[in-house]
């Protein structure tokens, strides 16, 4: 048992034959997470399965409903929010299609918690390429993808699109929230820049992603063409603004 409070941060559309089992799945870990569902109106019933296993952990399973599709960076914002109002001390970003792997997030904690970490990133390109069942099409996309992110920003991350990540709770009361301006894949590079340009010490901890086996990807050309010039904007408009904790 750990004194932090934890939240995982789970955004959910469409995922009925994942929610239950990755729920259950983030509560049998050995140390205490709690969970955030953000559901986006999901019309497949996963509001409802949520909604019943809330009588079974009622201390510990959270949701909020919000009205469609609005985008993945704005449900995170929607959830670092609350979790802020709440007080606790690390807040989890995870995806609910076990393409992470919850028992990852007790390496996540334990390199902010004993590493000092800000910010711990579960990252599919610290050692090679730590990627199942992906298209070598995607793969590839997403490895250079990195790679651009880092030649325009400087970053030294190895894997800037993670959406796989741990903050301590200071990193999120310093980025302006309702500042974010990316709000589909683009979100994790934007909030990956904000936490090292104040000077947040970041950790990439090794995982190995494996992609989804129920329900549909949410990845499209719009989400990547968005991240593509998405950084350039950002990476200007950085210049023209003070970063002091």
């Amino acid at each position: 048992m750990t004194a932090h409070k934890n939240l995982v941060i789970i955004p959910t559309y469409n995922e009925k034959e994942n929610i239950e089992a990755i729920i259950k799945a983030v509560f049998s870990q050995p140390i205490r997470f709690e969970t955030l569902i953000i559901d986006d109106g999901s019309p497949d019933g996963t509001a409802s399965i949520v909604k019943d296993l809330q009588k079974e952990f009622p201390d510990r399973l959270h949701m909020v409903e919000r009205a469609g599709k609005l985008g993945l960076g704005t449900a995170y914002i929607t959830g670092f929010k609350w979790a802020l109002e709440r007080d606790y001390d690390f807040i989890f970003e995870m995806d609910a299609d076990f393409s992470h792997d919850p028992k990852d997030l007790n390496q996540l904690y334990q390199a902010c918690v004993d590493k000092g970490a800000d910010l711990a990133i579960g990252s599919r390109y610290k050692s090679g390429v730590n990627v199942v069942n992906w298209p070598m099409g995607r793969v590839l996309m997403s490895y250079f993808a990195s790679i651009y992110v880092r030649l325009v920003t400087g970053m030294k991350i190895m894997d800037t699109t993670a959406g796989f990540k741990c903050y301590r709770r200071k990193v999120l009361e310093t980025i302006k929230l309702d500042k974010v301006k990316l709000i589909g894949y683009g979100f994790q590079i934007e909030m990956k820049f904000s936490t090292w340009k104040y000077g947040f010490k970041v950790v990439e901890v090794p995982i190995i992603f494996t992609d989804r086996k129920q329900g549909t990807s949410k990845m499209s050309g719009g989400i990547f063409n968005e991240a593509l010039w998405g950084v350039i904007k950002m990476k200007i408009s950085s210049f023209f603004k003070k970063y002091e904790v």
